[in-house]
């Protein structure tokens, strides 16, 4: 199916996106592969904070992605790697989006933007990290034309996850 994406605008998140954040992802279909609940809003405000500094110091971030409504229905964008596992030092896409807009190509049409901001950023190569059971999000890597790299457990939740690269 080739359809058109819809309009979509990447934007540095604010103090207002953290509760927006915590709005929209206080869903349990939305959070089934973060961790299955919704977090506090502390993590929200940390989250959008961290995300201000990386776009000032690298010029990306995870943004507020914003439908042609101006209303906030999640994040797509990049960021190093935050954890101790996994691909240290490597710059990871990733993308959560509120359930109300899901299927609607939302996340393919601002990861393509991503894609064009952090090569531009001078970025040699993303990574994307997805719990092997998310097919919404291990279809997304693929129309973005990412291949898998590596099949591993994660150390808290022990659940089977992929990585995905693409060069840039």
């Amino acid at each position: 199916m080739n359809r058109a994406l819809p309009a979509v605008r990447l934007r540095v998140p604010t103090d207002e996106d953290a509760v927006a954040w915590h709005r929209i992802f206080a869903d349990p279909d939305v959070m089934e592969f973060h961790g299955g609940r919704p977090a506090e809003l502390s993590v929200y405000e940390e989250l959008t904070a961290r995300q201000r500094r990386h776009d000032a110091e690298l010029g990306f971030c995870l943004w507020t992605l914003v439908d042609a409504s101006g209303e906030a229905v999640g994040f797509t964008g990049a960021q190093p790697w935050p954890h101790a596992w996994g691909p240290a030092g490597q710059i990871e896409i990733g993308w959560r989006l509120g359930r109300a807009h899901w299927g609607k190509g939302y996340v393919t049409a601002a990861a393509r933007t991503t894609l064009e901001r952090v090569r531009a950023a001078g970025v040699p190569s993303v990574v994307a990290m997805v719990n092997a059971r998310n097919e919404r999000s291990v279809a997304v890597t693929r129309r973005l034309g990412m291949e898998l790299a590596e099949t591993f457990v994660t150390p808290v939740s022990q659940q089977q996850g992929y990585r995905f690269r693409l060069d840039l």
